[in-house]
């Protein structure tokens, strides 16, 4: 007969009843629950998802449409996501984000191919807020805002970092998406 094991775990080295062991780190939390989002927004959308391996060159995943277009036929565009809980990033009508220079010069480098979008994930500070669901819903309780990278503008020569705007205006949802996938699919500026 197999000994029953106990559901505990442990958080911040302390031994908690009911919690898994070996919990994700907030931070690995916060990412793939940013790929989450956008996974679900994506599919509402009818567009799909192009991961990558790495993220060294300033993106997490493209993001694709089957659709075609007046000039292009599947647009897509690579996308960077961060996912936040710092209320101090919000202000009336923006996101203030503040991106490392490395970074920040991938995701803007005007000699890219495919146009590419910074999205930031807003999210309660408690994970156990972030989303609620039962029998009828599921309810996100987070908001993602965006900014093309061409619209970033640029680093100054051994500046460490720079923090860049997102309209809360650019708020990441089906419709919008849609819109982006439009812009690029009939050759507007990107």
């Amino acid at each position: 007969m197999a000994k029953s094991v106990p559901d505990v775990g442990t958080v911040m080295g302390e031994k908690v009843e009911g919690t898994p062991l070996d919990e994700l780190p907030l931070s690995e939390k916060k990412q793939q629950f940013s790929l989450a989002f956008v996974r679900m927004v994506v599919a509402a959308a009818g567009c799909s998802v192009k991961c990558h391996e790495t993220d060294y060159d300033g993106v997490d995943i493209t993001i694709a449409s089957s659709a075609e277009y007046a000039r292009y036929y599947c647009p897509q565009f690579e996308l960077q996501l961060k996912c936040t809980s710092q209320l101090g990033v919000l202000r009336d009508t923006s996101l203030m984000w503040q991106m490392k220079a490395g970074p920040f010069r991938r995701l803007t480098n005007p000699k890219r191919h495919i146009p590419a979008y910074l999205g930031v994930l807003h999210v309660p500070e408690s994970p156990e807020s972030w989303l609620h669901q039962n029998e009828e819903r599921l309810l996100v309780n987070s908001k993602m805002y965006w900014e093309n990278a061409a619209n970033l503008g640029v680093i100054a020569e051994g500046q460490a970092s720079k923090t860049v705007r997102l309209p809360k205006s650019n708020l990441f949802d089906v419709d919008r998406l849609l819109g982006i996938m439009k812009t690029i699919g009939e050759g507007g500026d990107w």
